[in-house]
């Protein structure tokens, strides 16, 4: 599909030095530049997941929302698709019925183009990815994904590229974020999810979860949740470059009952460790990159509310969502199935209030550094915690089902489309 327009890019410079061990820190959601051409306002995108819209929200203050973006208006056309097709119809039901609860999965990840005219949004029900004009809310670009669903996304440090799970063909695109072609790809473990680039944008990090929709959720049973593991790419010729299977990593540290599908991550500033949650698992764990070991386990507490019964888990997660303070002081975690979050000392591993969210579902940091914000998937809102005294201190509306909120830009002006 030919692209209306050509916008400038402006690179972002990579703050590390890395090797192919050092993963990115926190990610630029946005894929921003600090230098644009055009007036831009640093936002959060909310994507809402079983309505099919994301709402544009402020990044810092009373996160008060900004405006709504429908991404999907070409439903029509995409569902007609499917109804033709046996085999995509049967797929589109098994994940209405299965990862969706029931609901179609409309918007999972979102990342805004560096010049804030663009949002890029990967769409698992329709297996694909789609480049919306924010200005008019047509789609720009789409790219089809290999197999039958699409997943989480990351965007390099310089906004150029997008990668994007398909999660049933065990592959990860990536694709020019202006026009959508597939500049390569490589191959994962088992239902890839979370990437992430390096700082320097060499590589990137792909984390594979495996099997999570089967009931087969028994400690002894972990073995049939497939080839889980770790990918590293390089992100110029897609070539393997290493690969981490967190199996030996857990067994070694006397953590044999623990899943090794390691779930989102979140790397420290200096990119030496990685902090990242596993499936059925009421914590996190702390992953030495250099020395290639696993040096701190944090058991976060259990809700007496919450079923001991795993098969009742969403999608095997326990907690899913983790982000660190840009300063690197402190994490933030989503206790999904606990409903709660809270704010956790990195020093320490001491966790702070236990803050009260329904079906919290992922966790990032606002625009000015200060806050967590959390989505609350089951209560329909955004909710922000102060790094510093681990307290709500106000919650948003939005759509239903928000999962991912991602930093971006918009221009300064802008206003939601027509018909959003």
């Amino acid at each position: 599909m030919p692209v209306r327009r050509t916008r400038p890019l402006c690179v972002l410079a990579a703050a590390l030095a890395l090797t192919v061990t050092a993963p990115a820190a926190v990610a630029n959601a946005a894929g921003s530049a600090p230098d644009s051409p055009a007036a831009l306002r640093e936002v959060l995108f909310v994507g809402n997941n079983w309505d099919g819209t994301a709402d544009v929200i402020e990044s810092t203050g009373d996160f008060a929302r900004i405006g709504r973006i429908d991404v999907i208006p070409d439903k029509d056309e995409r569902m007609a698709e499917i109804n033709a097709d046996p085999i995509r119809w049967i797929y589109f039901t098994a994940i209405r019925n299965s990862v969706g609860e029931g609901h179609d999965q409309f918007v999972d990840d979102m990342y805004a183009t560096p010049d804030g005219t663009s949002v890029v949004v990967s769409r698992p029900s329709f297996a694909d990815v789609v480049s919306l004009d924010l200005a008019t809310g047509r789609i720009d670009w789409r790219f089809p994904v290999s197999g039958y669903r699409s997943d989480h996304m990351a965007v390099s440090p310089d906004g150029k590229r997008v990668a994007v799970s398909a999660s049933t063909s065990n592959t990860v695109h990536v694709l020019d974020i202006e026009t959508g072609e597939e500049l390569g790809s490589f191959a994962t473990g088992d239902k890839p999810h979370e990437n992430v680039f390096s700082g320097d944008g060499r590589y990137i990090w792909n984390m594979s979860i495996g099997e999570v929709n089967t009931a087969l959720d028994a400690t002894w049973l972990d073995w049939t949740k497939g080839d889980r593991r770790i990918t590293v790419a390089d992100a110029t010729t897609f070539e393997q470059v290493k690969v981490i299977d967190m199996r030996d990593r857990l067994d070694a540290a006397g953590l044999k009952d623990h899943s090794d599908a390691v779930r989102p991550a979140a790397f420290s500033p200096d990119e030496s460790k990685l902090y990242f949650q596993v499936s059925f698992f009421n914590g996190f764990l702390e992953y030495d990159i250099a020395t290639d070991r696993i040096t701190r386990t944090k058991t976060l507490p259990k809700n007496p509310a919450t079923s001991d019964d795993r098969t009742t888990w969403v999608n095997d997660s326990r907690h899913h969502g983790i982000t660190v303070k840009p300063d690197g002081t402190k994490l933030c975690v989503a206790g999904t199935m606990d409903d709660y979050a809270t704010v956790v000392d990195r020093a320490t591993l001491e966790q702070g209030p236990l803050v009260t969210a329904s079906k919290p579902y992922w966790a990032t940091v606002s625009g000015d550094g200060k806050s967590c914000v959390v989505s609350e998937s089951g209560a329909d809102r955004v909710t922000a915690i102060d790094f510093a005294t681990g307290e709500k201190t106000v919650s948003v509306p939005v759509g239903d089902h928000p999962q991912r909120v991602r930093l971006g830009r918009v221009e300064a002006d802008w206003t939601s489309p027509s018909g959003s």
